[in-house]
């Protein structure tokens, strides 16, 4: 009945990360517990010394004890004797020693840093595991820096991992959401990431063996987790190098000397044609969008031509090429193109006309607004 009623409420536990760095934080606490042993003994040596030279009750005796011990000078809550008083000398003097000592290990732990440091990812790691579908970028370098201002800029979470001294003042300096200092390559820094919860990964690293070492580790956990693929995106530096990554398992891999070479060689070609994906796609003040959208097996336009879906009409968007699950690509379909299964549709319109595009094509039989255009 309570789970019934948590559903209905949307109500759900706390997630938690899937790293537990509670045994590290207590382990630089662990100094403390003598003092604190300390502070406990020295209290009940007081209570109970002024419960037996003063005839004290066990509160005004505890009263006492505390304020002498902490020598705050409140004065006695009740007459002592010369010997109480003997007795409270060594009570402040014990108080001072210990209080000194407490200082002075505490100045010690935070000296280090790593306390404070600890406490800061054990946050930042209860947000990343409320992340659902989000992206892991491992490795940070230039490409991470400008990839993670386009991902801001799309609403689109994602986490960054890097094991560089420097990573958390530069991760602090881009302000990125979501980060963890950690060398990619390690589990920890997989599970840290929330990885099993993410939608895909980039691996950026220049080194292409760091590269594949990623991609490889990310296919080997992928398999672990039995969960539908990772969409896994690189870069590279060689194009030879682009064709290894594929083989290993990632289902893209970007050339930024080859992307750089296409460019100024369209631009110099067709003068005419600079900047018109960055004027009309790749900006956000224009409400001009294009996306691939994978097509449901239960969608009601599977084996339906694109003219009678009439989607066009509704959506205001139009299909400007049809990839097959055989990865032949037909671009600028007619309306007498049928829509086959397992099929990819590249559309183009605003983000709310894809977005209804997307909404309608996920339902299992033809929608009502639909039916008699």
């Amino acid at each position: 009945m309570l789970k019934k009623l948590k559903h209905f409420l949307h109500w759900s536990n706390a997630e938690r990360p899937e790293v537990d760095i509670g045994g590290e934080i207590y382990s630089h606490l662990r100094p403390f517990r003598i003092p604190v042993i300390l502070i406990t003994v020295v209290s009940m040596i007081g209570t109970l010394g002024y419960i037996a030279i003063d005839n004290m009750s066990l509160i005004d005796a505890f009263y006492q004890t505390g304020i002498t011990f902490t020598t705050v000078g409140f004065g006695e809550v009740a007459p002592i004797s010369s010997e109480g008083r003997v007795f409270t000398i060594v009570l402040i003097i014990m108080g001072f020693a210990i209080f000194t000592f407490s200082l002075g290990m505490l100045n010690e732990v935070l000296g280090r840093g790593r306390l404070v440091s600890l406490f800061k990812e054990r946050t930042m790691l209860y947000k990343i595991a409320r992340l659902k579908n989000h992206f892991v970028i491992f490795f940070h370098n230039e490409y991470a820096v400008e990839l993670g201002r386009q991902l801001i800029a799309a609403h689109v979470p994602f986490v960054v991992v890097d094991g560089s001294p420097e990573f958390p003042q530069e991760a602090e300096t881009y302000k990125y959401p979501y980060f963890v200092h950690q060398a990619p390559h390690l589990d920890a820094a997989i599970l840290k990431s929330h990885l099993s919860s993410a939608k895909g990964a980039f691996c950026l690293s220049k080194n292409i063996s760091d590269n594949i070492a990623m991609i490889s580790t990310l296919r080997l956990y992928e398999r672990e987790l039995d969960r539908k693929p990772f969409r896994i995106l690189a870069s590279c530096e060689e194009q030879s190098d682009a064709e290894k990554l594929k083989k290993l398992g990632a289902d893209n891999v970007v050339s930024p000397t080859r992307l750089t070479a296409q460019r100024l060689s369209a631009i110099a070609i067709r003068p005419e044609m600079e900047n018109l994906l960055e004027s009309f796609l790749y900006r956000r003040d224009v409400p001009l969008d294009m996306e691939e959208i994978e097509v449901p097996r239960h969608s009601w336009i599977i084996f339906k031509r694109i003219s009678e879906t009439h989607l066009k009409e509704i959506t205001k968007t139009n299909i400007v090429g049809i990839k097959t699950k055989d990865g032949v690509f037909l671009p600028m379909p007619e309306g007498n193109a049928q829509i086959l299964l397992d099929c990819r549709l590249i559309v183009i319109g605003t983000s709310e006309g894809i977005h209804s595009f997307r909404k309608l094509i996920r339902k299992k039989d033809k929608p009502e607004e639909l039916r008699y255009i």
